[in-house]
């Protein structure tokens, strides 16, 4: 049996210090707390259960104790008891639960049971289990990085290489996506958005999706904050070395990592759940609970439960979770799923300035990195344009659909997509924002994928198991006029042409750019818009491209080294129509199929053009058109004096001239362009070879 000493309540967690492992957990209503050590993560007995004494081993509400002589890779759990008056306080103590350590750095889940976790009389060892982790080698700090000039690429750890045509040694796992950087850098992306890497649950499925065979695959259920998940892992008892494994080999290949992380709600679900870890610790603390019933949950997630996360010890606990990933674990920034909740107060009210995005933006470490909000919830608050705080970026949701339904060919909507193709003004202008808070995209994990988005009109979720309940409804959009695959030459030409004129859109607008993974090569999920539970071919990328795929990913690296090398794209500021400096050219003209007169108001409302200047003497000019009509325009060019266009995009045309690289492009003749049916047309103006009368003519 080893010895111990009391301990310290800092920090908390597990931390190897020289002659053994400290021990501390929160607990503030607890009256019994028992610590359990356990060989491996299969050991069916713990080899030493140690019963700390409140007069020795609590300071506060922190229970605590020092193991003597333990090594690193012991894992363990822990049994709390204390008052059960649900109803009326909330609490929700069982002695006969092993909780997991919400601190704990790593995880395993070989013999975890949800249905058992979820019987109060089950005692069975059937929990996670934490694991001692020793200290990472120190890592050298990343120099701050904000998303000015970002691409960013959204991708799902397991599904990016657990497809046997991959051919990573090992399959779905950090040390896999570790395989496939250099694709990545190939593409031109600076970011990749990992969705959820913190330890999820996955047996977290309804039971008629149980009954299916399917899991939760998205990680949109995370229980242990501070781990990354096992199943990601070769060794998930080296979770967190395998996970800085792959930060640092991104960050040695130029590319920054942004963390997909869930702190609305847990794991743990409503009150029929399973106990893990917050629920058997501190109940009324971490979780909104119904002020007439203490018992019940308060679900503004759709998920069961909801994060109190604007409570002291809460907040606490979140800020210090992402001061660890970012100083530890190497992340350079997080998206928040359903942010919005952050508004909340501990009644679940709104507030105007609540704690949370303040002591996020405000925290010495997290002021360095990006905080991206989904800024939304799924109780009906709706933050675009609006979230609390002040350095905050968006997923730009009104940018999504504005795009989508030009595209579909939508009337009326010219002045709307203007507004976010310059960068969102109206919704970040006001107090001070810029164009690097709105994250633009047109497709992610959430909803179509691109190929899907110009396949089908309607959603066919029928594998989930849920009766198409299921998913959004409405989509913004459309088949090209047959729903799913096709053997219509003249369909799939269409489709293929709409699938660039997204791209080519998202990647010609000021702001940041998000792609989902899998759209440059036309990944499919036969028309189901959530696939969370699909761990199967249905969700994971097939590295055995066709002709077209490979076509489509030659687009897409092409029109990113296009945006990547316009300044007047990527600038971190909004158009004023005013002179670039040393120049005549304002920052931005807008257009229709005629100069100077932009489609506001009626008529040609489905084409619009705009010129954006380069920003400095020798940097290029750019016209972009967009012809979302179904019919072909003469599109006007402006007379640059000296300058000479060139096409570079040309989404009607077949590949390989749909995207001409700089060194391949010939000089454009005549004042006007050709621009079919549904196509986005963009020239890029450079010193002419001839002139005549100031405009641009071939030689």
């Amino acid at each position: 049996m080893l010895r111990t000493r009391p301990g310290s309540r800092f920090p908390p967690g597990a931390t190897v210090r020289a002659g053994g492992v400290n021990f501390c957990v929160f607990s503030r209503h607890a009256t019994r707390v028992a610590l359990l050590l356990y060989a491996d993560a299969t050991s069916p007995e713990p080899f030493q259960v140690i019963e700390l004494e409140p007069e020795r081993n609590r300071t506060f509400f922190f229970w605590h104790v020092f193991v003597e002589g333990l090594p690193p890779g012991t894992q363990y759990t822990w049994r709390v008891d204390g008052p059960s008056d649900t109803q009326e306080t909330g609490r929700s103590f069982n002695a006969r639960k092993e909780l997991v350590d919400p601190w704990a750095r790593a995880v395993t889940d070989a013999v975890w049971d949800r249905r058992r976790a979820a019987d109060p009389d089950d005692a069975g060892h059937v929990g996670f289990r934490a694991v001692v982790t020793g200290p990472l080698h120190p890592r050298e700090r990343a120099a701050p990085s904000g998303l000015a000039g970002a691409v960013v690429y959204e991708l799902h750890v397991g599904g990016f290489t657990r497809h046997p045509s991959s051919g990573v040694a090992h399959p779905g796992t950090f040390a896999g996506l570790t395989e496939k950087i250099p694709y990545l850098r190939e593409l031109g992306v600076t970011h990749v958005e990992l969705m959820p890497v913190m330890a999820f649950d996955e047996q977290d499925v309804p039971a008629a999706v149980r009954a299916r065979g399917l899991r939760n695959y998205w990680g949109y259920s995370t229980h242990s904050f501070h781990s990354p998940h096992p199943r990601y892992c070769v060794d998930p008892a080296a979770a967190d070395r395998e996970f800085r494994a792959l930060t640092d080999a991104l960050h040695a290949a130029g590319i920054r990592v942004l963390l997909d992380v869930v702190f609305n709600h847990t794991a743990e679900g409503g009150r029929d759940g399973p106990t893990i870890n917050f629920r058997g610790l501190e109940n009324e603390v971490f979780y909104h609970l119904d002020p007439a019933d203490r018992r019940r949950y308060r679900d503004y997630t759709g998920c069961g439960n909801t994060v109190n996360s604007n409570h002291p010890i809460v907040t606490a606990f979140i800020v210090q979770c992402l001061e660890h990933w970012v100083q530890e674990m190497g992340a350079d920034g997080f998206r928040f799923d359903l942010a919005s909740v952050f508004a909340r107060d501990t009644r679940g009210e709104v507030m105007s300035d609540p704690p949370v995005p303040w002591a996020l933006e405000t925290s010495r470490v997290l002021a360095r990195v990006p905080l991206i909000a989904e800024a939304w919830d799924a109780a009906g608050l709706y933050h675009v344009g609006s979230f609390p705080g002040m350095a905050w970026a968006e997923w730009n949701g009104r940018y999504r659909d504005a795009v989508r339904r030009f595209v579909r060919g939508d009337p009326g909507m010219a002045g709307e997509v203007a507004t976010r193709l310059a960068g969102s003004a109206d919704l970040y202008a006001p107090d001070g924002r810029l164009p690097c808070n709105s994250v633009n995209f047109v497709t992610c994990h959430d909803g179509f994928t691109l190929s899907d988005l110009v396949s089908y009109d309607a959603k066919h979720n029928e594998p989930n198991g849920e009766g198409g309940r299921d998913g959004v409804d409405d989509d913004a959009s459309w088949n090209c006029g047959v729903e799913g695959p096709t053997s219509d030459p003249a369909v799939t030409a269409l489709r293929l042409r709409q699938a660039r004129n997204h791209l080519a859109i998202l990647l010609l607008s000021r702001g940041v750019p998000m792609l989902l993974a899998g759209d440059e090569v036309l990944r499919t999920q036969r028309g189901n818009n959530n696939a969370w539970c699909q761990d199967n071919e249905l969700s994971w990328l097939d590295w055995r491209a066709t002709d077209g795929q490979r076509d489509m990913l030659r687009f897409t690296r092409e029109v990113i080294a296009l945006r990547r090398r316009h300044a007047c794209i990527q600038a971190n500021r909004f158009f004023d129509g005013r002179p670039v400096t040393g120049r005549a050219l304002p920052d931005v003209s807008w257009h229709g199929a005629r100069l100077g007169v932009p489609p506001w108001q009626g008529g040609e409302d489905r084409v619009l053009a705009l010129t954006m200047a380069g920003r400095a003497a020798d940097e290029e000019d750019l016209h972009v058109v967009l012809n979302m009509s179904d019919r072909p325009a003469d599109a006007a060019l402006p007379a640059i004096p000296g300058r000479q266009w060139h096409v570079a995009i040309d989404t009607s045309r077949a590949p390989p001239e749909d995207v001409v690289p700089r060194e391949r492009q010939r000089p454009h003749s005549g004042p006007s362009c050709r621009v079919a049916a549904r196509t986005v047309v963009a020239l890029e103006a450079r010193a002419m070879s001839g002139r005549e009368d100031g405009v641009a003519r071939s030689p």
